[in-house]
């Protein structure tokens, strides 16, 4: 039989993830249940290669964890001739639009986002990190601390996602990503941060789940459709999720 060499890496972040991020886990899963039992709401950003599409709308998931992202468009013609007039930075303006995002979304103070960057060094998500805090708001992040390690950062303060989280959790990639070796190649390929990130974020979940259920307070969650009954269960829990929030 031929040796998968890939599974032997998820071997590996498995065990990271069991003997190193139970605490980070457990704190997360926390923040998650104080938000939810007291007026907030869960949403989830970009975590990397959409890999936070894994927690929406899911069977046996949360129905209280939504997305979080944006766009902008304009409508704003002018004269061909003052098409060329100098503008912001393109740094400048991407910041602000975060900001503005958060600011018209419906992000309250108490609430939570999870977000994740691999290398910790891009300057979206730190900086949408820092504007969901000011906001009061608690993040959390999920990142490689082996990667960030050896990285610098791109934001203009100069900081990683690792230090401007509440919680930050190490998803076990090492530095680049890549953990198996093939000959005839210059560096690891395959790629442990995208199954990583979604077994942790389902390690939060099952956390959160069974907090509200031995607090004598369930969290609505959705049954697949495709099972018996299974669309009018998901429509009760609709009906449940919107009239109480979690």
């Amino acid at each position: 039989m031929t040796s998968l060499r890939y599974l032997d890496a998820m071997r590996g972040i498995i065990q990271h993830i069991e003997t190193t991020q139970a605490e980070a886990i457990d704190r997360a899963a926390a923040v998650v249940v104080e938000s939810i039992t007291h007026g907030g709401a869960v949403f989830c950003a970009e975590i990397g290669h959409a890999n936070q599409q894994d927690f929406l709308n899911r069977a046996g998931g949360l129905a209280v964890v939504k997305p979080f992202s944006f766009n902008f468009n304009t409508n704003d013609p002018v004269a061909e001739c003052r098409q060329n007039r100098p503008r912001p930075e393109p740094l400048e303006r991407d910041l602000a639009s975060i900001r503005f995002a958060v600011q018209a979304s419906n992000l309250r103070a108490g609430d939570v986002l999870l977000l994740g960057s691999v290398s910790g060094k891009n300057r979206y998500p730190i900086e949408l990190a820092l504007a969901c805090r000011e906001i009061g708001m608690k993040v959390i992040g999920f990142t490689s601390f082996a990667y960030t390690a050896n990285v610098t950062s791109l934001h203009p303060s100069g900081q990683k996602l690792i230090d401007v989280v509440d919680v930050a959790i190490d998803n076990g990639a090492p530095y680049g990503d890549g953990a198996v070796e093939i000959p005839g190649y210059d560096f690891q390929l395959c790629p442990v941060s995208g199954a990583s990130m979604v077994m942790l974020g389902w390690c939060i979940w099952e956390r959160v789940m069974t907090q509200m259920a031995e607090a004598g307070t369930p969290a609505t969650v959705f049954m697949s459709i495709n099972r018996d009954g299974g669309p009018a269960y998901y429509e009760q829990a609709v009906k449940q999720f919107n009239e109480r929030g979690y």
